[in-house]
């Protein structure tokens, strides 16, 4: 696959993540992970699939007696052990319960556990993310650039989109949260937090479906300023100066990205 497909992947892997994680909660909470969502990211996952009895497993080596495997119910556990270890501990027979020793094991797995829930699905985002070759040429960060230059001049809303995506992706820009978010704009920033709960954004950029336009701000936005969201639709607009507009925002942010490469190769 390209780099482009990589990191488009990447970001899928980031995205589902983060909506199962929202879905985990205490035990007694009586929320469930969304089958449907953790099937998309388990179709990232490298780890050999197995069913034993009804359960459904992957083994991280399926040629290894013991070996680590994945459990995927609502716990998310991960376990280091053999897989007839964990059919018995998980879904064991009437005759494997009568056993004392199975039953200890039944009831306390702590010996075999790895991690579950939270920590098994960050686990999971990380192995699947390893999968994937992020490594890039400046080829690479010119056609991106490239892409989001043309669709922003044929008016390809879409297209600019993923570019900005791309890019934002690279240089750590995250979508802006509630406090800055504006309907019918793509916004992308530097989120900082200050003491006394205050919340700034920037760098920035502003895509604006609205006018079709692609603006970016260098100074931080704050979430005490009364009239940010003014500020950031004049900017949007054209009505007050930004540090750069139109298709030169593509070429300021492929500039950074590959500065910033630069430095991390240097170090």
């Amino acid at each position: 696959m390209s780099f482009k497909e990589n990191l488009l992947r990447k970001i899928e892997i980031d995205r589902l993540t983060r909506s199962i994680l929202a879905m985990i909660g205490p035990v007694d909470s009586g929320k469930r992970i969304d089958k449907a969502l953790l099937g998309k990211l388990m179709a990232f996952f490298p780890w050999h699939r197995q069913k034993e009895r009804d359960l459904e497993l992957y083994l991280e080596n399926a040629d290894a007696e013991k070996t680590r495997i994945l459990v995927l119910d609502n716990d998310l556990t991960i376990y280091d052990t053999t897989v007839n270890d964990v059919a018995m501990r998980k879904s064991p027979t009437v005759k494997e319960m009568v056993s004392i020793r199975n039953a200890i094991k039944i009831l306390n797995d702590k010996d075999v556990v790895v991690c579950k829930k939270e920590a098994s699905l960050r686990e999971i985002q990380k192995i699947c993310i390893a999968e994937l070759n992020l490594d890039y040429t400046e080829s690479d960060i010119a056609a991106i650039a490239a892409d989001g230059a043309a669709s922003l001049e044929n008016g390809y809303a879409e297209g600019v989109q993923e570019s900005l995506i791309l890019l934002a992706e690279l240089l750590g820009l995250v979508p802006a949260p509630k406090a800055f978010a504006m309907k019918h704009h793509d916004i992308y920033g530097r989120v900082a937090e200050k003491p006394g709960g205050e919340m700034t954004l920037g760098p920035l950029v502003i895509y604006s479906r609205v006018h079709d336009s692609l603006t970016c701000l260098e100074g931080p936005v704050s979430s005490r300023d009364k009239d940010r969201f003014d500020r950031l639709q004049a900017v949007a607009a054209g009505e007050a100066e930004a540090a750069s507009s139109g298709a030169a925002v593509f070429d300021l942010m492929k500039a950074k990205v590959l500065a910033a490469g630069t430095a991390d190769r240097d170090r």
